[in-house]
């Protein structure tokens, strides 16, 4: 079965740096469009960045204004997500997940969920 999971969450101060991976398995990797999500408390899960199968092509939430930054490595099958100049506004827990498409935007278009990772910015 197909299995995401997320590491390299935690604590920061706002206008630190981290940097989420997302393994996969289960899936032939380098055929699927990825994207890490973010639901923060109280609010509804929204798209961070979305990557298509070949890494050439990607899709940002309109809120990251050039501060994230999606990679993927097809040979390792992992996708991960480097972010900067974090506030605490980006609290949240984010996940990976499976796109039917790249530019897909909504949880509809989810294909598989990770199970989430907690990052907390602290002001």
């Amino acid at each position: 079965q197909v299995q995401l999971v997320e590491s390299g969450g935690g604590l920061v101060e706002a206008g630190g740096s981290l940097r989420l991976s997302c393994a996969a398995s289960g899936l032939t990797f380098s055929s699927a469009a990825m994207a890490w999500f973010r639901q923060a408390p109280g609010k509804q899960r929204e798209l961070v960045a979305g990557m298509s199968a070949g890494g050439r092509l990607t899709n940002y939430g309109d809120f990251v204004k050039g501060r994230f930054t999606i990679s993927r490595d097809n040979a390792k099958k992992t996708v991960d997500l480097q972010m900067t100049s974090l506030q605490p506004e980006d609290t949240a827990i984010y996940s990976c997940a499976v796109l039917r498409f790249y530019a897909s935007r909504g949880s509809e278009d989810v294909r598989y969920w990770g199970q989430g990772t907690q990052v907390t910015v602290s002001s």
